[in-house]
């Protein structure tokens, strides 16, 4: 029912590219998140992006080979849209619950305002993170490793390392989120049990946005499902941080009884 589009492996080929991606990838985690955090990140990523599209390129892989071949496109979206449908549905179920709701609510979108959300989920979130992110570890990254050692351990390597990108920004996030703070606990082990949760989910995550990729044949398809779970996350965490709060002054107003958390 399903086949598998994935570049054949080639033997000899030299073992520094792949490792010279992975170099850069350092150098960018660092740069953004302890460097210089949030400071030109959009310009970084996107720069960052054809960088490594032109490594990908040098090494002899062709735009097929890194899914982005016209050919496939076409499905590649259609899983796209298809991720983005049943992510929203799903966060619409988990915000039915209190606990849900809980686990959505992320103070760091708290301040946000209204065009300042728009701008994170609709072009930070897709061209500063997806994009980057996407064309790095499902893109260039696993078409050299797939090329050398195979699907398989290309699968493997770029699902590790797509956990490991996630520790520097998954630093101090059980502090953000009451949720995630009630689970793992406070003080140093709370910090190491957040970041072990946050590289094992995103492991797996990158073994599911690699399977997606290698039957649709298409990185467009793990793009549409990134970015629905980040950007519409910003979208139900921000409406429901809002909602709390104008009940919260009706409440102290008088205009509504108490009656818990919405």
């Amino acid at each position: 029912m399903f086949s598998i589009i994935a570049p054949d492996q080639v033997t000899g080929l030299a073992w520094w590219p792949p490792v010279l991606v992975i170099i850069t990838l350092v150098l960018f985690n660092l740069l953004y998140h302890r460097v210089a955090p949030q400071s030109h990140h959009l310009v970084w990523a996107l720069g960052g992006t054809f960088f490594l599209l032109a490594l990908g390129l040098l090494d002899g892989n062709s735009w097929t080979d890194m899914g982005l071949g016209w050919g496939y496109l076409f499905w590649g979206l259609l899983w796209a849209i298809a991720s983005i449908v049943i992510v929203t549905l799903g966060y619409v179920i988990v915000a039915t619950f209190r606990k849900g709701r809980d686990a959505m609510h992320d103070e760091r979108v708290s301040a946000l305002s209204g065009p300042k959300l728009m701008f994170n989920a609709l072009v930070e979130v897709p061209f500063g993170t997806v994009l980057f992110e996407e064309i790095a570890f499902r893109a260039v990254l696993f078409s050299m490793l797939a090329r050398r050692f195979g699907i398989v351990w290309a699968l493997v390597i770029t699902a590790v390392l797509f956990g490991l990108w996630h520790i520097l920004p998954s630093i101090g996030t059980h502090q953000q989120s009451a949720a995630l703070g009630s689970v793992v606990g406070q003080g140093r082990r709370g910090a190491i049990l957040a970041v072990i949760a946050s590289v094992f989910t995103t492991t797996l995550a990158g073994v599911v946005f690699a399977g997606m990729r290698l039957l649709s044949g298409s990185v467009l398809a793990p793009m549409g499902l990134h970015w629905a779970t980040n950007g519409m996350g910003y979208f139900f965490s921000w409406t429901i941080i809002r909602t709390r709060a104008r009940r919260h002054r009706r409440i102290s107003h008088g205009e509504e009884p108490p009656q818990g958390a919405g």
